[in-house]
């Protein structure tokens, strides 16, 4: 998990993250579209694949990246690990609300 959050940490590589959300992409149509260069792209990628947070596919002489699935479900089977406590929280602050509401109506 440390390596995914470290990756994910640098704002080009979210970003490459985001664009990627949308569909596959080649190396330079990243570059292109985040106005990087692209040995600057090809090491933020290198970075996210070790991640497992993006796979890439050779097609002739181009490299199509895209999501790997199985990262962001790591992700997000962390992220649900602390779901419970918004969920508490929020729970308790409806019951709070709840009880303020009773209050002004009986004065």
């Amino acid at each position: 998990m440390e390596k995914i959050l470290s990756a994910i940490a640098e704002p080009n590589r979210l970003n490459i993250i985001e664009l990627l959300r949308g569909g596959p992409c080649t190396v330079g149509e990243i570059a292109e579209h985040l106005r990087l260069r692209q040995p600057q792209v090809s090491k933020h990628l290198r970075v996210l694949c070790e991640a497992k947070l993006v796979e890439v596919h050779p097609m002739a002489n181009r490299r199509i990246y895209k999501l790997h699935v199985q990262g962001l479900k790591e992700i997000d089977s962390w992220f649900d690990s602390f779901r419970h406590l918004w969920e508490d929280r929020l729970d308790q602050l409806e019951d709070c609300l709840k009880e303020l509401q009773r209050k002004e109506k009986g004065e």
